[in-house]
């Protein structure tokens, strides 16, 4: 196994096993009224959506998780199989690893034996600027053609980078390549934070370039900076450990990045919901804010260790959760969601 497929193992292995959630998930922070009166009945509320011209199942993302090492091809197929089945998006871990070793890829090209409305590629920010655009442009087409992708994630993943012992820390001139590839590739290009969450002024800077949708990655669920942490501790690393102790709980936490990015561009784009989204109440309350679709992952990690059936069931006790929600809101589709009014308990 080498140093990308070894992190890759790891990460999973301690997303399983340690508490890597940041300190405060502000989805519990939002109070939504009940409705005693809903007058409306349970199997008919439609919660089916569209994105990028695709019909959705629900507004409902199997987000990024893994790929590029022997367990992940298990992995992705029980999650592309969920995928299928509920006519639900699913992401793909970065794909980098694959184009490094080629006999990686049906690590992640297994999703195209299913029936994936909308597959994603994935590739972290700093890639970008590393490869320069000629080979950039290259990978990219080789990335989606790996998975038949839809649509692509370019992952703005520097926390990450900046607190792990083998890091690639480089941004500069990574707005310029996502401009220029914005213009160029002929696929949607997905704007993806990775835990930290996208402030106003960087909203308004994307809105800039030709991005098809922002996914706002925000604070609340799984800390990268946290994963690194103990990634650097099984090394008796201090020097990277404490790093990622320190910057466990930065960023900005997805309910806020939501509101303001979407104030910021007018909502201009459609937004993606990731982080700390636990069960379909948490889906709700992220179409509620504005969100298009809402991303879950370490929701399903577990069972998507363990088979396709235990992945299929957790899928749809967050889609029965999200039905319920809008039944005991009185709203009958997802469309009319973001008329729900609601209030912060509070907003740090």
């Amino acid at each position: 196994m080498n140093v990308i497929e070894n992190r890759k193992d790891e990460h999973v292995r301690i997303a399983l096993e340690k508490h890597v959630s940041a300190d405060h998930n502000q989805w519990d922070d939002i109070i939504l009224t009940h409705n005693a009166l809903p007058e409306l009945n349970y199997d008919e509320i439609d919660i089916s959506t569209t994105l990028f011209g695709k019909d959705l199942g629900a507004p409902l993302i199997i987000a990024a998780m893994t790929g590029g090492y022997t367990l992940a091809k298990d992995i992705n197929e029980r999650l592309a199989y969920t995928a299928s089945h509920l006519q639900i998006p699913m992401g793909v871990g970065s794909q980098r690893a694959a184009l490094e070793n080629p006999n990686l890829r049906q690590t992640y090209g297994i999703i195209k034996d299913y029936d994936v409305p909308l597959r994603i590629a994935n590739i972290g920010a700093s890639q970008l600027v590393l490869w320069g655009h000629k080979k950039t442009v290259q990978h990219v087409q080789d990335m989606v053609s790996m998975i038949d992708a839809h649509a692509i994630a370019i992952c703005l993943n520097f926390l990450q980078e900046v607190v792990q012992f083998e890091g690639e820390p480089h941004a500069k001139g990574c707005f310029d390549e996502i401009k220029l590839l914005s213009e160029e590739i002929d696929i949607p290009i997905i704007i993806k934070e990775s835990g930290a969450g996208i402030s106003q002024d960087v909203a308004v800077r994307l809105l800039k370039t030709n991005i098809a949708c922002i996914d706002v990655g925000g604070k609340g669920g799984t800390s990268f900076a946290a994963i690194e942490h103990y990634r650097a501790k099984l090394r008796s690393d201090y020097l990277n450990a404490r790093g990622g102790q320190t910057f466990w709980n930065w960023g900005i936490s997805t309910p806020q990045s939501i509101r303001e990015v979407g104030e910021a561009i007018n909502w201009k784009l459609p937004l993606i919901a990731t982080g700390g989204i636990r069960n379909g109440l948490d889906v709700a309350k992220a179409i509620i804010l504005g969100a298009r679709c809402a991303g879950v992952a370490q929701a399903l990690l577990k069972a998507s260790t363990e088979s396709k059936e235990a992945t299929l069931l957790e899928s749809e006790v967050i889609i029965k959760e999200l039905r319920a929600a809008l039944f005991l809101l009185g709203i009958d589709s997802v469309q009319h969601m973001p008329e729900v009014k609601y209030e912060f308990r509070k907003l740090s």
